[in-house]
């Protein structure tokens, strides 16, 4: 259907979607959204069985379902049940966990929308984008992401990038002039299709096609989901890699040995698959979710949305932001002052018509009764929010043409007729952008005009260059008619500093984060802003000072500057770039068009939800308030999961690695086996269920104020220390149970569960802090109630109805007294031990030399791009999830 549109005229394109220029009327926009759906390329929910279905993927719970098997097929029922019990529990667990992240997730996502401007009922408005229907009249402008597959009606120098749906990488040129029939999607110069960007110019357009139904929906619903690891992923990843490769040492270690040993094949494989098994963190998937979605309701709270969850720990990487002044250092509300003339002793009615100028070159109809600031940048709607503004009627003006904005050119110009001249003999060419630019386009600009504008910037002003110059001939504008102008003056605005922002900057720089600005500002304004609120600068590199430099002195000179000024958005990029190889972890926050780029090559992209579509469509992390405190604290919440996950894989790694270690050598020299499959399942179970409570425990202050990162190396070490030191007692528990009390099988087995379950649980108090427990570091409520109540519950079973089916006898009341014993020395074993342990050099964790530079392919840019057009959940999720 698009290409059969595209070769109609406009009138008849209108017609057929039963449409007009002024748009449809708000109740057949209704009609046709329950006709044709919402435009959305998929619905935004948590699935419970695309959930479950994660659960069954697991490595860890596939040698469970195995080892099950083997045991039912043999014959032993115990062990069959038991296995199964603790599979079904595990997947559980983990289902419960996973399902809460996703219902999380699905409550920040409903916070952020994505509206486009339509003509309903003849008036502007914002509409939400999956509300667009077929014959809906919207208006796009530079930085939107097209909506839908739209035929253009008319436009100005619209030109878009459509290398998301065709891979031209060059802009390609738009206008309402039809295009052949039968050509192709590349060539349907008519038409702008959806998830496209408007790269410049403007336009207004109808709806052709929504959802999957267009071009762009087509190519994004045929895609996989999944989306590209975050480097906390690749870390989890390098992690289990390190487990598999423990777990199939010491498995096959074991078999062989029993099988030289001439122990029965069968008993042997199973006992080496649940080795296997009890080597692994099995509920470390549920320990992160329920972290991940601990940490998103409290990002929730502070209006912080993670586009995906496990975006989370990465921002507590960070220890570098670049970021725009404007909403950040500012309050982010501008308002019109004043205009100045270029010359100095001019009289009031030669500002008012300098005003009046200003007003003329902005991006909207003035030809209306009641002008709409609708889709307006924020100067041009405070120059028309100003009270001068609102007793100035401009209907008799007729605007001709207009050259938009651009980031490359910083200015606007329209070509407009003067009042009560319909010859156009008054025509006027107004230009209106940065001073510096519009200032390098006049011939005739007063000599005072350099000193004026100086003395603005000082006082922190951002200030807008206005110039004309007459052009009767002219019906179309180009941008080489932007020549030959004569300077009027200037427009002033003022941005206050916010009243928190040095606090806001204070916080983060005692969480290790360094701030750098990034302004299409003059550097003098932003150096102005960081005096007012108190802070010392490092400098300012100007686009002009980069362009010129290689890499290395680029490098060099970003690293020490505090501002970067009046830069391009490639600029902005490339010094996101060299930050980055610098070994810096980079966070990039910007709102704009021009931001895109930086967001993209940052190691996390942050933007607003008041944002550009571009902005929006980079950025990793959305903030409902732009915000700098609220930064910081979603930098804390990152480094809490983080923490509190690694407590948990060290924890499990070191205690888990050594009491299989103790089976492994026991299963060797004993007669029988230490613990029987099911004992050593149904061990590692408890101890981990107990440790799901890790995700809500406290974090010692010293570990939020720099950033950590996955070191492989450093868990390896900390497994092959700790771990050894948990075997040396469980050998001294073997010794008791053989020798002082000359325990039977079922003792044997029954004591060493005890005994593991106790130090495997208590020696979290010890490892989930570097000072001395209870003493200077109180773990959660939580966290001690679960521990407690799973060596509780560990003691109890040897005594329960169950310890027939387990395979356990009851064990003499002494035994317990020396099992206090040797817990309370193997505790202040592991205090000395971990001491020593931390203040060794090695061990003190450090950024990486070399951060890996984040590349992002197509995949990804349109399973981003698409994330625009999802329906959200059902309202009773989002009520029962909040």
């Amino acid at each position: 259907m698009l290409q059969d549109v595209a070769s109609q005229p406009v009138a008849a394109v209108l017609a057929a979607l039963r449409s007009q220029p002024e748009g449809l009327r708000a109740k057949e926009a209704s009609k046709r959204l329950l006709q044709v759906g919402p435009n959305a390329l998929r619905g935004h929910h948590a699935r419970p069985f695309r959930v479950l279905g994660r659960q069954l993927k697991s490595p860890i719970l596939l040698l469970l379902l195995i080892t099950a098997a083997i045991s039912a097929f043999l014959g032993e029922a115990t062990n069959s049940v038991i296995i199964a019990a603790v599979l079904i529990a595990s997947i559980g667990l983990g289902f419960v966990n996973e399902f809460r992240a996703e219902r999380a997730a699905d409550v920040l996502h409903d916070q952020v929308t994505h509206r486009v401007v339509a003509l309903r009922d003849g008036v502007a408005s914002q509409v939400n984008v999956t509300e667009l229907v077929p014959g809906d009249v919207v208006r796009l402008g530079i930085g939107d992401i097209v909506p839908a597959d739209v035929r253009v009606t008319d436009s100005h120098d619209l030109s878009c990038d459509e290398s998301i749906v065709t891979g031209e990488s060059l802009p390609v040129t738009k206008t309402p002039t039809p295009t052949p029939l039968g050509a192709s999607i590349g060539d349907l110069t008519s038409c702008a299709l959806m998830g496209t960007v408007v790269q410049s110019g403007s336009a207004t357009a109808v709806v052709v096609e929504t959802g999957p139904r267009t071009e762009f929906g087509q190519i994004a619903t045929g895609l996989a989901t999944q989306q590209p690891q975050t480097e906390f992923q690749r870390g989890l990843s390098k992690f289990s890699l390190l487990l598999l490769e423990v777990a199939v040492s010491l498995t096959t270690v074991i078999f062989v040995a029993n099988v030289l040993l001439h122990r029965p094949v069968i008993d042997s494989l199973l006992f080496s698959l649940a080795i296997a098994v009890g080597i692994t963190p099995q509920l470390l998937p549920a320990v992160v979710s329920a972290s991940l979605a601990a940490g998103s309701r409290a990002l929730a709270k502070r209006h912080v949305l993670v586009k995906r969850l496990v975006c989370i720990e990465d921002l507590g990487d960070l220890d570098l932001l670049v970021t725009d002044k404007t909403g950040t250092l500012t309050e982010g509300r501008i308002s019109f002052v004043h205009a100045l003339s270029a010359e100095t002793g001019s009289s009031a009615a030669a500002e008012d018509h300098i005003h009046l100028l200003g007003l003329l070159a902005t991006e909207t109809d003035y030809s209306a009764s009641q002008v709409s600031t609708v889709g307006l940048n924020a100067l041009d709607a405070a120059l028309w929010d100003s009270p001068a503004a609102a007793d100035r009627g401009l209907q008799g003006y007729a605007k001709h043409d207009t050259l938009p904005f651009d980031h490359d050119r910083r200015r606007t110009s329209v070509l407009v007729d003067a009042a009560n001249d319909p010859d156009g003999r008054s025509r006027l060419l107004v230009t209106k952008g940065a001073p510096e630019d519009v200032m390098g386009i006049c011939s005739t600009v007063p000599t005072e005009a350099e000193d004026i504008l100086k003395k603005e910037y000082a006082s922190g002003s951002r200030v807008v260059a206005v110039a004309h110059k007459s052009a009767p001939t002219l019906e179309k504008l180009n941008v080489s008619d932007e020549t030959e102008l004569t300077l009027d003056g200037f427009l002033v605005f003022l941005d206050r500093p916010k009243l928190d922002a040095r606090q806001s900057l204070e916080k983060l720089a005692k969480l290790g984060i360094a701030v750098k600005i990034a302004t299409g500002d003059s550097g003098i304004v932003a150096e102005k802003v960081l005096s007012d609120i108190g802070l010392a600068s490092g400098g300012t590199l100007t686009g002009a000072d980069i362009d010129p430099m290689n890499d290395e002195d680029l490098r060099s000179a970003a690293t020490a500057s505090t501002i970067f000024a009046r830069v391009s958005p490639s600029q902005k990029a490339r010094v996101i770039r060299l930050l980055r190889t610098s070994g810096r972890a980079v966070a990039f926050m910007g709102d704009g068009v021009n931001d895109a780029l930086a967001l993209h090559e940052a190691d996390i992209g942050i933007s607003v939800d008041t944002a550009t579509d571009v902005a929006k469509d980079a950025a990793d992390v959305l903030l409902l308030d732009k915000d700098l405190g609220v930064l910081a604290e979603g930098v804390v919440d990152g480094r809490r999961i983080f923490a509190n996950t690694i407590k948990y894989v060290l924890m499990g790694t070191s205690s888990n690695f050594g009491n299989m270690f103790s089976a492994s050598i026991a299963s060797v020299i004993l007669p029988f086996l230490p613990m029987l499959p099911g004992q050593i399942l149904l061990n590692n179970l408890l101890y981990d269920a107990g440790q799901l409570a890790i995700p809500g425990d406290k974090v010692d202050p010293e570990q939020l104020v720099t950033p950590s990162h996955w070191d492989i190396a450093y868990i390896r070490r900390f497994m092959f220390l700790f771990g050894p030191i948990s075997s040396l007692f469980d050998f001294a528990t073997f010794g008791l149970m053989l020798f002082a009390f000359h325990a039977s099988e079922g003792e044997f087995q029954a004591g060493w569960f005890i005994e593991s379950i106790a130090t495997q649980t208590l020696i979290i108090f010890a490892i989930r802090t570097r000072r001395i427990p209870f003493f200077r570091s109180r773990p959660s409520l939580g966290l001690m109630l679960a521990s407690f109540g799973i060596v509780i519950l560990g003691v109890w079973l040897p005594y329960s109805p169950l310890m027939g089916v387990l395979g356990f006898e009851a064990l003499p009341m002494p035994f317990f007294l020396a099992l206090v014993g040797m817990i309370a020395i193997y505790l202040v074993l592991v205090e000395v031990t971990k001491h020593w342990f931390f203040s060794r050099p090695a061990q003190q964790l450090a950024q990486s030399e070399n951060v890996p530079v984040r590349r992002r392919g197509d995949h990804h840019r349109i399973s981003r791009r698409a994330s625009r057009f999802v329906s959200p959940a059902p309202r009773s999720r989002r009520i029962s999830s909040l």
